[in-house]
């Protein structure tokens, strides 16, 4: 047990039962990159770092939120309003001090990813958004990394080892297309239960850490699916396709593609916009505007614009006879994502009176009325 000191080994005892000094030391040796320190990286990054991965690096740009503590474990009350890499080196270097710790304060970019992916053995992907999954997946391939992925939405996660470069699928052979950005919410759209990023997550650092020692069989080449409502696990093959235009064969993606674009979720939506500050402005003067709000009934009960009426995207094809073409209308959601994709359905059937609201409640939020709840 030359590589481990007297306080290692006695931390580690139970665990070099199982995987003996020199897979003790290979952990020490090995490093992994958690991309968030939200609801799935919170329970993989405590995972890794008491099991004595010997560099852990985590990427967030985010804030603590009240919102987030009922999942995102690393971080506390005391931490609400604090950087989450700031709350998660604290808590971190509490439960092992014996590890190096490498936080970045950023968000996982093009511009960014391969340069970090390269520094570590393993990523943990712990994103709650399509472009970056697809992103961080394309960056592994690339760099010949292993791409732990996992998702959470209510009830039910899944997780998965891709790995093209040991023989499995990349996220792109089983999604070679992203579904529309409204068909895949986030956690604070959707909801989740606060244990099932625990669940998820927790799976995920077990992946890294066979795929760190070569011990096991890991999860390339299988999708495991969790329905936490049925307490079931149900496993699906998937396999690498030929013509993934990432992994395949003959590969057509090789470089950073924009994301956002692909996915849906950038500036591509030709419909009129207004600002926070313009809407505030208007409604000031007195203006006679309609405010739509295409978000869930739970979000909409949680912050809302003053005389805004709910009318969720999902029953659009059902109120939309109801909507003035005349009356300037403004049509809300959380990010304004939805409310563009509402707005577009509308005007291929000839509405030409309708703005979107930039940046949706959370931009209302930070720039008209702080005193909202954030979610």
């Amino acid at each position: 047990m030359n590589d481990l000191g007297a306080d290692e080994i006695q931390r580690y005892a139970r665990q070099l039962n199982v995987i003996g000094a020199a897979g003790q030391a290979r952990l020490k040796k090995s490093s992994v990159l958690c991309l968030g320190a939200g609801g799935l990286g919170s329970p993989a990054a405590l995972y890794l770092a008491a099991a004595g991965v010997g560099r852990l690096g985590i990427i967030d740009d985010d804030r603590v939120d009240l919102s987030n503590l009922h999942r995102q474990i690393l971080h506390g009350t005391k931490d609400v309003g604090r950087t989450k890499v700031d709350s998660a080196a604290d808590r971190l270097s509490s439960l092992n001090p014996e590890i190096e710790l490498e936080f970045h304060l950023e968000r996982f970019t093009a511009a960014n990813a391969a340069a970090l992916v390269q520094k570590y053995d393993v990523l943990v992907d712990g994103s709650d958004n399509l472009a970056t999954r697809y992103l961080s997946s394309d960056v592994c391939v690339w760099e010949r990394k292993p791409n732990v992925y996992g998702s959470v939405h209510q009830f039910e996660g899944q997780v998965s080892v891709f790995a093209p470069h040991l023989g499995a699928p990349c996220y792109r052979c089983l999604f070679p297309e992203p579904p529309p950005p409204e068909a895949v919410p986030n956690c604070a759209e959707a909801g989740v239960l606060g244990v099932l990023p625990g669940i998820i997550g927790t799976l995920q650092a077990l992946e890294a850490i066979k795929l760190l020692l070569d011990l096991g069989e890991t999860l390339a080449g299988r999708l495991l699916h969790f329905d936490g409502w049925r307490h079931r696990f149900r496993e699906f093959k998937i396999r690498r396709d030929p013509d993934c235009p990432v992994c395949g064969d003959a590969p057509r993606i090789t470089a950073p593609i924009d994301y956002q674009l692909f996915c849906g979720t950038g500036d591509n939506h030709e419909v009129p916009s207004i600002t926070a500050l313009q809407l505030q402005s208007r409604l000031q003067r007195g203006e006679t505007m309609k405010l739509i709000d295409v978000r869930e009934p739970f979000e909409f009960d949680i912050a809302r614009i003053a005389d805004a009426e709910l009318l969720p995207l999902g029953e659009m094809t059902e109120w939309a006879g109801r909507i003035s073409r005349e009356t300037p209308t403004v049509v809300i959601c959380k990010s304004g994502v939805r409310s563009a994709h509402a707005i577009d359905f509308l005007q291929e059937q000839g509405f030409r009176n309708l703005f979107n609201l930039e940046g949706g409640i959370d931009a209302w939020r930070r720039l008209v009325d702080p005193a909202l709840p954030k979610y």
